[in-house]
């Protein structure tokens, strides 16, 4: 258990990590504010989107309840990688599928809110 909880721990610091700065790659996911509490402020290439989105606590619902399955940096586990999942889906249907699973993935017992909150930022991962 307390190996598990180091993996998440250091996964959550390398996604953290890559959220500050950078942002000289194609698609801009990099952000661009000065760490990953202000990267939605500007500098994002979808900053209609991410406007609204609380980051620090979508990130604390990930971990707690998807990074068992889809990692600690999205890149996958069990679960597929979700790091350009908003390419393909929108909020609303990431919402839904949290809510009612698809495919391999079970029905997540998460509040609305929280899985509004995950649908609107994964929605922003493209």
């Amino acid at each position: 258990m307390k190996k598990t909880l180091w993996v998440i721990l250091m996964g959550m610091i390398l996604v953290l990590g890559a959220c500050g700065g950078g942002g000289d790659d194609e698609t801009g996911d990099g952000g661009g504010g000065d760490n990953g509490d202000t990267a939605n402020e500007e500098g994002n290439n979808n900053d209609e989107e991410t406007a609204d989105v609380d980051v620090a606590a979508a990130e604390e619902v990930y971990e707690q309840s998807c990074a068992s399955c889809h990692g600690g940096d999205m890149g996958g586990n069990v679960g597929p990688a979700l790091t350009d999942v908003g390419a393909n889906y929108s909020s609303e249907e990431i919402a839904k599928i949290i809510h009612e699973g698809k495919g391999d993935m079970p029905a997540q017992n998460v509040e609305e809110a929280d899985a509004q909150l995950l649908g609107d930022w994964l929605s922003t991962m493209k």
